[in-house]
């Protein structure tokens, strides 16, 4: 039974003042004078201190607390509630959460009951990230070079703007979907032109013609901002509502920032202070991303968002005691190894040790050199290799850092002064302070290597440090994916060529393009900015690249040029050449400006194996140029000590760079940055000005937010008209009482799949195809399909998203036999769309049950793929296995999910899909307790399977 008014915790005793004048106050676990206490996991004694917070009895017991005490018997079979300080939600899933409590009130209401009761029991941060499309873009394009002129010989500007293929139109993330973007960059318009190259000019906007609209500077944000407003207003309506109607709601408006960002630089705490009492942060996300938050000492993981509703009403998520894998890092960090090397490499190394479903937490003094964006990054990686979180408890420099954000210095102290006192503090190089864990994965972040990749394909890695005999050998192998089989006879052949009066020579292994991009792998500021300061050393102290190389730089976006312009780099980048071109897909597609023609020249005399090396993620031969037969994958400093060497056949560690201005020589030791020297220019100019721009938009807010209207009312007035914000029919049916589980009869499947059907096959959160059930739904409400938006921005609309349930045209349905939405209405067989055959079996009274194989349910954790096949009348799932998340989230919703017994799948019983299939369930329905499923053709016969 739950605490009530003027009940004594039944740990009061626990609670100590921190402060001289005893105005804040906390539990103390260290006062249970229980010696497995400092034994424990930091990670599990976050989730020790919130159960003994919040026991009441009732939700969390006593028995709770002493099972996760007992952490080292119990772990792994033992059942834990966990009530988190707060739940982080992003629009897409935030808006069902809100139309759900929304829907609540109106519930309520009509059974006689105060709908201002229905808010949510624990702080919910939505961030309003994702909605913004980019429909305005100031870009520019230049022209491919006539092929009869010279370099820099080009045609006239188009009149009209050219596709091209893999660009980022108007600087996307990805390339264009449109077919006529899709051309091979070498091959010609309709009108004969040729296909363009990305570069950036100043003032002219030459975009995509299927997406983006030109404008002058300075308008993109402003106009891209008006045509979000006028797309999701009904939406921003909703949430400007929500944040005036419900109590511990913060909703932090479009135009702020990223999820992920806010959530690092802003809303994170470390410690929290409510009702005089103070405890540790801590937060559960409707992103598998949200364990980067793990990385500033935060434990944090993600949920569904059906977990998410439960949670914000007050409710724990309930998780089983997990083993603790100790990450123990030791060595120091090879000064040549780039963040991104570190964390690729321990990535490597986790998800290789079968460490699903755990928690991962790091420990020993090689976590000290690591960077608190270092530690997120890892952190981010978290799904990578399959844990639930990855714990990184808080030490000094996760101090400094906060030093850069909201902390005030009285905040830092307090802060420190609490974890301290309940032992979450962690000073790394101290090894009497390691708890113990499940077991110990050690890594020697020495043996972390810089790799380069090539020469022709991703997976082919080599050392740096054996890069000269790596292409030596590669030279000498026959012709194939690695070799080039180059007679010994003329590997040492040296052309000489001339290049703006001057002479030079090419060999094999000289590099003739080097291209800094920071994309994918390449976007942590860490590894740009180890380049800006490698390129500011270099350029000091003399060195220079040679003209005839056809450098470039390609930020990702407008931030990365912010950063290394604010750390003082980037005009160094341009003295060694490396000119800012552009933000979108430029050198990796192969639109990279020609070579010099005595460059391509020497190459065909002397049948050379030039070089292209690029900081990007594709390579293959040919690929950067035709005349370029090895091409290197390196991390952006990287790129920039080939690009001045020349040549990639060199030993880094024997041979010198080059001459330095005073005739020295010159090894790339001497201008490498340090760690220390990195990490501090990346607090300084990256978080720093992340976090006073973030600031202020969220001071300031913006005009097109503070001017949206919304109503003033306790329940919200549902436009029935809307197409975007709909009451949703789930609490139709809402009654006092708690129905017993009923039973299933002569079910038909609704579905037969197979393997790996993941959480985008069952509900898709891109466009709306034009022939789906929710395009015919939105096209009776009078909608063209250019207003159609997509699935993501329509969750807030359960007659779009039942629709598009199953409305993958990827969906692999054994009972039609071909991909797409379709499946077979087994009653009439016919064959027809998913949504279609539901209603019609809903209509007629006829439970649903879905077959499937492996993995069931694996992906992304949004709530409409439980809703959905809810809404359609599935009352089952029997599949061979289930993903975790989504298994819960079948729960929440009460579909059934059963698993096929071992040894047992559709294809053993050999079932068509066509069966009757009927579920005796008791009053009283346990985890893993065995049922009978009754599959039923003209003979009948029986499977068993795993509730």
């Amino acid at each position: 039974m739950a605490l009530t008014a003027g009940e004594e915790h039944p740990y009061h005793h626990l609670i100590d003042p921190l402060s001289d004048d005893g105005r804040l106050k906390f539990f103390n676990p260290h006062k249970l004078n229980d010696s497995r206490y400092v034994k424990l996991p930091l990670s599990i004694r976050v989730l020790l201190e919130a159960a003994i917070r919040n026991c009441d009895g009732f939700y969390v017991t006593e028995e709770d607390v002493q099972n996760i005490l007992d952490w080292e018997k119990q772990q792994a079979s033992t059942e834990v509630p966990f009530l988190p300080a707060r739940v982080l939600l992003q629009d897409f899933t935030g808006i069902p959460a809100m139309v759900d409590l929304a829907a609540m009130r109106d519930a309520v209401a009509k059974h006689g009951v105060d709908p201002r009761l229905v808010n949510p029991k624990c702080h919910t941060d939505l961030i309003v990230d994702h909605c913004l499309q980019k429909d305005y873009s100031k870009c520019a394009i230049q022209n491919a070079p006539n092929p009869g002129g010279g370099e820099g010989a080009s045609r006239p500007p188009p009149s009209k703007p050219l596709p091209r293929r893999g660009s980022h139109c108007g600087g996307q993330r990805g390339p264009c979907s449109k077919t006529a973007c899709n051309e091979p960059p070498s091959s010609t318009s309709a009108g004969g032109r040729p296909h363009a190259s990305v570069q950036q000019i100043e003032n002219t906007p030459l975009l995509c013609p299927f997406h983006l609209k030109p404008v002058s500077e300075g308008e993109t944000s402003v106009k891209n901002q008006e045509m979000e407003l006028s797309r999701n207003k009904e939406r921003l309506q909703f949430f400007k509502w929500c944040s005036k109607a419900f109590k511990n709601v913060n909703v932090v408006p479009p135009d702020v920032g990223a999820v992920h960002q806010v959530n690092l630089e802003y809303l994170s705490r470390v410690i929290q202070i409510s009702g005089g009492l103070i405890y540790p942060d801590s937060v559960l996300g409707t992103d598998s991303h949200t364990t980067m938050i793990n990385g500033l000492g935060i434990l944090g993981w993600g949920v569904g968002g059906i977990e998410s509703e439960a949670v914000m009403l007050g409710q724990p998520v309930s998780l089983t005691l997990p083993p603790v894998v100790g990450c123990k890092l030791v060595g120091s960090i090879n000064p040549l190894s780039t963040s991104i090397d570190v964390v690729l490499g321990i990535t490597k190394h986790l998800r290789q040790a079968a460490i699903a479903g755990k928690f991962v937490e790091f420990f020993g003094p090689g976590v000290s050199q690591l960077s608190a964006p270092d530690r997120t990054t890892i952190a981010n990686m978290c799904p990578e290799y399959n844990a639930t979180v990855s714990f990184f408890p808080v030490d000094r420099v996760t101090i400094q850092h906060f030093k850069k954000t909201h902390f005030s210095q009285e905040k830092l102290e307090l802060l420190e002064s609490y974890l301290k006192a309940v032992k979450l503090f962690r000073r790394y190089e101290d090894p009497a302070e390691d708890p113990r864990y499940s077991e110990v994965i050690e890594i020697d972040l020495s043996s972390r290597v810089p790799h380069v990749s090539g020469p022709k394909r991703p997976q082919d890695r080599v050392a740096v440090c054996g890069m000269k005999e790596g292409f030596q050998s590669c030279l000498d192998e026959k012709l194939g994916p690695r070799g080039f089989h180059i007679s010994k006879d003329k590997q040492g052949v040296r052309v000489p060529f001339l290049h703006a009066g001057q002479e030079y020579h090419l060999g094999h292994g000289s590099v003739v393009i080097a291209a800094v991009i920071s994309c994918t792998n390449n976007c942590n500021p860490s590894v740009m900015l180890t380049a800006g300061l490698l390129a500011k050393k270099a350029a000091e102290a003399g060195l220079r690249v040679k003209p005839y190389i056809r450098t470039s730089l390609a930020p990702g976006s407008g931030m990365a040029t912010h950063y290394l312009n604010a750390s003082g780099v980037l005009p160094y980048f341009s003295q060694l050449g490396f000119e800012v071109i552009g933000y979108g897909c430029a050198t990796c597609v192969g639109n990279t400006a020609p070579l010099p023609e005595s460059v391509v020249d020497a190459i065909k005399q002397g049948d050379l194996v030039a070089c292209g090396v690029l900081s990007g993620n594709r390579h293959f031969e040919g690929r950067l140029c035709d005349c370029i037969r090895a091409n290197y994958l390196a991390s952006p400093p990287l790129v920039v000590a080939y690009a001045i060497a020349g040549t990639v056949a060199i030993n880094f560690e024997k041979e010198p760079l080059g001459l330095a201005s005073d005739g020295r020589d010159l090894y790339l030791r001497d201008i490498w940055p340090s760690r220390e020297e990195v990490q501090q220019t990346e607090e300084d100019a990256v978080i720093a000005s992340v976090f006073k721009d973030l600031k202020a938009r969220m001071v300031k807010g913006n005009t097109f937010w503070s001017n949206i209207e919304c109503p003033e009312s306790v329940v919200f007035p549902w436009d029935a008209k809307s197409t975007y914000i709909r009451s949703p029919s789930f609490f139709g049916k809402l009654s006092k009482e708690v129905p017993p589980p009923q039973s299933i009869d002569n079910a038909h499947a609704l579905l037969f799949l197979g393997d790996k059907v993941t959480t985008d096959h069952i509900s898709p959160a891109g466009s709306i195809a034009r022939v789906s059930a929710a395009a015919k739904y939105l096209l009776s409400k009078r909608l063209t399909p250019r207003e159609f938006n997509s699935y993501g921005s329509r969750r807030g609309n359960d007659a779009v998203m039942t629709r598009g349930t199953f409305a993958s045209i990827k969906l692999q349905n054994r009972l039609v036999g071909k991909a797409g939405p379709k499946t077979l209405h087994v009653p009439s067989g016919q064959t027809l769309d998913v949504f279609e055959a539901a209603e019609r079996y809903q209509r007629d009274g006829v439970p649903l049950i879905i077959l499937a194989g492996k993995d069931y349910g694996s992906g992304s954790s949004r709530d409409w793929v439980a809703k959905g096949p809810y809404l359609m009348g599935v009352r089952a799932v029997i599949a061979e296995s289930f993903e975790r998340l989504h298994k819960k989230q079948l729960v929440g919703v009460g579909i059934l999910p059963l698993r096929f017994a071992p040894e047992q799948n559709a294809d053993t019983l050999e079932l068509a899909g066509t069966e009757r299939f009927s579920v005796s369930l008791p009053q009283r329905l346990a985890p893993g307790q065995q049922l009978d499923v009754k599959a039923r053709r003209d003979d009948s016969h029986t499977l068993r399977s795993r509730a």
